[in-house]
Protein backbone atom coordinates (compact mmCIF):
# COMPACT_ATOMS: atom_id res chain seq x y z
CA UNK A 1 0.00 0.00 0.00
CA UNK A 2 2.66 2.40 1.07
CA UNK A 3 4.78 1.42 -2.42
CA UNK A 4 1.62 2.56 -4.14
CA UNK A 5 1.22 5.36 -2.85
CA UNK A 6 4.67 6.46 -3.27
CA UNK A 7 4.29 5.65 -6.54
CA UNK A 8 1.50 8.06 -6.90
CA UNK A 9 2.97 11.13 -5.19
CA UNK A 10 6.43 10.34 -7.54
CA UNK A 11 3.88 10.19 -10.92
CA UNK A 12 1.92 13.63 -9.81
CA UNK A 13 5.58 15.08 -9.29
CA UNK A 14 6.43 14.23 -12.35
CA UNK A 15 3.14 15.81 -14.17
CA UNK A 16 3.89 18.66 -12.24
CA UNK A 17 7.54 19.54 -13.49
CA UNK A 18 6.89 18.32 -16.97
CA UNK A 19 3.81 21.21 -16.59
CA UNK A 20 5.82 24.30 -15.69
CA UNK A 21 7.77 24.94 -18.79
CA UNK A 22 4.04 24.77 -21.07
CA UNK A 23 2.75 27.24 -17.75
CA UNK A 24 6.05 29.62 -18.67
CA UNK A 25 5.32 29.70 -22.36
CA UNK A 26 1.91 30.33 -22.05
CA UNK A 27 2.35 33.80 -19.95
CA UNK A 28 4.70 34.76 -22.42
CA UNK A 29 2.45 34.11 -25.28
CA UNK A 30 0.28 36.60 -23.51
CA UNK A 31 2.94 39.66 -24.07
CA UNK A 32 0.69 42.34 -25.47
CA UNK A 33 2.75 42.56 -28.98
CA UNK A 34 1.18 44.40 -32.65
CA UNK A 35 2.86 42.95 -36.15
CA UNK A 36 2.77 44.64 -39.74
CA UNK A 37 3.09 43.69 -42.91
CA UNK A 38 6.62 45.45 -43.75
CA UNK A 39 8.19 45.89 -46.93
CA UNK A 40 11.20 43.16 -47.61
CA UNK A 41 9.70 40.46 -45.69
CA UNK A 42 10.63 42.07 -42.24
CA UNK A 43 8.78 40.52 -39.50
CA UNK A 44 7.93 43.82 -37.56
CA UNK A 45 6.32 44.55 -34.44
CA UNK A 46 5.41 46.74 -31.48
CA UNK A 47 6.05 44.66 -27.90
CA UNK A 48 5.04 45.61 -24.40
CA UNK A 49 7.83 44.51 -23.16
CA UNK A 50 11.54 46.58 -21.88
CA UNK A 51 15.15 45.83 -22.89
CA UNK A 52 15.75 43.70 -19.65
CA UNK A 53 13.93 40.40 -20.49
CA UNK A 54 13.78 40.68 -24.85
CA UNK A 55 15.17 37.80 -26.22
CA UNK A 56 17.10 39.00 -29.40
CA UNK A 57 20.36 39.33 -31.23
CA UNK A 58 20.74 42.86 -31.29
CA UNK A 59 19.37 45.33 -28.59
CA UNK A 60 19.36 48.41 -29.69
CA UNK A 61 18.55 51.69 -26.83
CA UNK A 62 19.32 55.50 -27.48
CA UNK A 63 20.88 57.47 -24.92
CA UNK A 64 21.46 61.17 -23.83
CA UNK A 65 24.28 63.65 -24.34
CA UNK A 66 26.02 62.83 -20.73
CA UNK A 67 24.53 65.41 -17.92
CA UNK A 68 27.58 66.35 -15.37
CA UNK A 69 25.19 67.51 -13.36
CA UNK A 70 23.32 64.30 -13.49
CA UNK A 71 21.95 62.14 -15.84
CA UNK A 72 18.24 60.05 -15.36
CA UNK A 73 17.53 56.74 -14.78
CA UNK A 74 13.71 56.42 -14.92
CA UNK A 75 11.88 52.91 -14.65
CA UNK A 76 13.16 51.21 -17.88
CA UNK A 77 16.40 52.83 -18.24
CA UNK A 78 17.04 51.94 -14.36
CA UNK A 79 16.25 48.16 -14.21
CA UNK A 80 18.82 48.52 -17.54
CA UNK A 81 21.21 49.90 -15.84
CA UNK A 82 20.29 48.07 -12.53
CA UNK A 83 20.66 44.44 -13.64
CA UNK A 84 23.95 45.10 -15.93
CA UNK A 85 25.59 46.43 -12.47
CA UNK A 86 25.50 49.88 -13.50
CA UNK A 87 27.40 49.46 -16.44
CA UNK A 88 25.61 52.52 -18.34
CA UNK A 89 26.16 55.08 -15.49
CA UNK A 90 29.43 54.03 -15.29
CA UNK A 91 30.41 54.68 -19.11
CA UNK A 92 28.81 57.91 -18.93
CA UNK A 93 30.01 59.01 -15.57
CA UNK A 94 33.81 57.91 -16.70
CA UNK A 95 33.48 59.72 -20.49
CA UNK A 96 33.61 56.70 -22.52
CA UNK A 97 30.39 56.80 -23.54
CA UNK A 98 29.49 60.77 -24.35
CA UNK A 99 26.34 59.97 -26.33
CA UNK A 100 27.13 62.64 -28.81
CA UNK A 101 24.62 62.62 -31.87
CA UNK A 102 24.97 59.43 -34.16
CA UNK A 103 27.79 57.95 -31.73
CA UNK A 104 27.72 53.98 -31.23
CA UNK A 105 29.02 52.18 -28.60
CA UNK A 106 28.89 47.78 -29.39
CA UNK A 107 29.32 45.30 -25.70
CA UNK A 108 28.29 41.88 -24.46
CA UNK A 109 26.19 42.39 -21.71
CA UNK A 110 27.63 40.86 -18.24
CA UNK A 111 26.75 37.39 -17.60
CA UNK A 112 23.14 36.67 -16.14
CA UNK A 113 22.54 40.19 -16.24
CA UNK A 114 19.87 40.83 -19.12
CA UNK A 115 18.73 38.43 -22.33
CA UNK A 116 19.85 40.33 -25.46
CA UNK A 117 22.56 38.85 -26.91
CA UNK A 118 24.33 42.14 -27.38
CA UNK A 119 23.66 45.75 -26.57
CA UNK A 120 24.17 49.06 -28.90
CA UNK A 121 24.50 52.22 -27.62
CA UNK A 122 23.23 55.31 -30.14
CA UNK A 123 24.00 59.03 -28.90
CA UNK A 124 20.72 61.25 -29.29
CA UNK A 125 23.15 64.38 -28.13
CA UNK A 126 22.11 67.16 -26.24
CA UNK A 127 18.45 66.50 -24.32
CA UNK A 128 17.58 69.74 -25.40
CA UNK A 129 17.96 69.52 -28.90
CA UNK A 130 15.95 66.48 -29.39
CA UNK A 131 13.91 66.13 -32.43
CA UNK A 132 12.24 63.57 -35.07
CA UNK A 133 15.06 64.53 -37.49
CA UNK A 134 17.48 63.21 -35.16
CA UNK A 135 15.32 60.31 -34.50
CA UNK A 136 15.28 59.80 -38.22
CA UNK A 137 19.38 59.39 -38.33
CA UNK A 138 18.85 57.33 -35.31
CA UNK A 139 16.99 55.04 -37.88
CA UNK A 140 19.16 54.86 -40.26
CA UNK A 141 22.19 54.25 -38.09
CA UNK A 142 20.36 51.83 -36.35
CA UNK A 143 19.73 49.36 -39.24
CA UNK A 144 23.24 49.98 -41.17
CA UNK A 145 24.67 48.97 -37.50
CA UNK A 146 22.28 45.57 -37.76
CA UNK A 147 23.23 44.99 -41.10
CA UNK A 148 27.10 45.57 -40.49
CA UNK A 149 26.81 43.08 -37.50
CA UNK A 150 25.07 40.52 -39.01
CA UNK A 151 21.87 40.44 -36.24
CA UNK A 152 19.30 38.97 -38.03
CA UNK A 153 16.81 39.91 -34.91
CA UNK A 154 16.73 42.99 -33.45
CA UNK A 155 14.81 45.08 -30.95
CA UNK A 156 14.87 48.73 -30.31
CA UNK A 157 13.97 50.76 -27.62
CA UNK A 158 14.49 54.69 -27.66
CA UNK A 159 13.91 55.20 -23.66
CA UNK A 160 13.62 58.90 -23.95
CA UNK A 161 11.10 59.03 -21.49
CA UNK A 162 13.01 56.79 -19.17
CA UNK A 163 15.86 59.62 -19.48
CA UNK A 164 13.27 62.52 -18.97
CA UNK A 165 13.02 63.41 -22.37
CA UNK A 166 9.39 64.50 -23.04
CA UNK A 167 9.84 66.74 -25.66
CA UNK A 168 9.12 64.17 -28.98
CA UNK A 169 5.46 62.28 -28.66
CA UNK A 170 6.88 58.70 -27.93
CA UNK A 171 4.63 57.35 -30.70
CA UNK A 172 5.77 59.61 -33.12
CA UNK A 173 9.40 59.08 -31.99
CA UNK A 174 9.39 55.34 -32.70
CA UNK A 175 7.05 55.90 -36.29
CA UNK A 176 10.41 58.17 -37.23
CA UNK A 177 12.75 55.37 -36.61
CA UNK A 178 10.53 52.86 -38.01
CA UNK A 179 10.28 54.92 -41.18
CA UNK A 180 13.82 55.84 -42.04
CA UNK A 181 14.89 51.60 -40.75
CA UNK A 182 12.96 50.62 -43.47
CA UNK A 183 14.01 53.06 -45.99
CA UNK A 184 17.75 52.05 -45.16
CA UNK A 185 16.77 48.35 -45.31
CA UNK A 186 15.49 48.84 -48.79
CA UNK A 187 19.02 50.60 -49.89
CA UNK A 188 20.90 47.83 -48.29
CA UNK A 189 19.04 45.10 -50.14
CA UNK A 190 19.25 47.34 -53.65
CA UNK A 191 23.22 47.33 -52.75
CA UNK A 192 23.20 43.76 -52.24
CA UNK A 193 21.27 42.79 -55.53
CA UNK A 194 23.72 45.00 -57.60
CA UNK A 195 26.49 43.01 -56.05
CA UNK A 196 27.69 45.66 -53.83
CA UNK A 197 27.02 44.73 -50.53
CA UNK A 198 27.05 41.18 -48.83
CA UNK A 199 23.84 38.86 -49.26
CA UNK A 200 22.06 39.74 -45.47
CA UNK A 201 18.76 39.04 -44.57
CA UNK A 202 17.03 41.15 -41.26
CA UNK A 203 14.45 38.93 -39.89
CA UNK A 204 12.90 40.24 -37.05
CA UNK A 205 12.90 44.72 -36.15
CA UNK A 206 10.54 44.98 -32.83
CA UNK A 207 9.90 47.98 -31.33
CA UNK A 208 9.72 47.75 -27.56
CA UNK A 209 6.93 50.10 -25.49
CA UNK A 210 5.71 50.40 -22.17
CA UNK A 211 1.91 49.70 -21.27
CA UNK A 212 1.12 53.51 -21.68
CA UNK A 213 2.50 54.23 -24.61
CA UNK A 214 1.97 50.58 -26.42
CA UNK A 215 -1.69 51.57 -28.71
CA UNK A 216 -0.22 55.29 -29.16
CA UNK A 217 2.97 53.71 -30.57
CA UNK A 218 1.25 50.85 -32.76
CA UNK A 219 -1.06 53.16 -34.71
CA UNK A 220 2.05 55.78 -35.25
CA UNK A 221 4.53 52.83 -37.15
CA UNK A 222 1.59 51.62 -38.73
CA UNK A 223 1.51 54.64 -40.42
CA UNK A 224 5.16 54.86 -40.86
CA UNK A 225 5.34 51.21 -42.56
CA UNK A 226 2.78 52.74 -45.03
CA UNK A 227 4.73 55.98 -45.63
CA UNK A 228 7.92 54.03 -45.82
CA UNK A 229 6.38 51.38 -48.37
CA UNK A 230 4.98 54.39 -50.68
CA UNK A 231 8.48 56.08 -50.52
CA UNK A 232 9.90 52.93 -51.51
CA UNK A 233 7.70 51.98 -54.50
CA UNK A 234 8.21 55.39 -55.72
CA UNK A 235 12.43 55.03 -55.64
CA UNK A 236 13.97 55.31 -58.55
CA UNK A 237 14.53 51.23 -60.22
CA UNK A 238 17.93 51.76 -62.06
CA UNK A 239 21.64 50.53 -60.84
CA UNK A 240 23.66 53.02 -59.11
CA UNK A 241 26.70 52.77 -60.57
CA UNK A 242 26.05 54.42 -64.49
CA UNK A 243 28.44 53.12 -66.29
CA UNK A 244 31.74 50.28 -66.23
CA UNK A 245 34.37 51.98 -63.52
CA UNK A 246 37.28 52.99 -65.06
CA UNK A 247 40.23 50.08 -64.16
CA UNK A 248 42.35 50.51 -61.44
CA UNK A 249 45.97 51.97 -62.44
Amino acid sequence: MRLMMKQGWLALGVVLSLSTPFSGLAADAKTPEKKFDAPMGVSLSVKQIGPVTQVTDLQIICVLKHDPAGDQYIEAMQDFNDKQGGLLSSLRERGEFVGELGETFLYTPPPRSITPKRVLLIGMGEAKDVSLDKLRLVGRIALREAVRLGAKNVSFAPTLRDQGSTLIDVGEGDAAVVEQMLLAYDTEKRLQQQGLAPKFNLSSWVIEAGPKYFEGVTTHVGEAVKAASEQIKQRVDKPYVNAAPAPAR
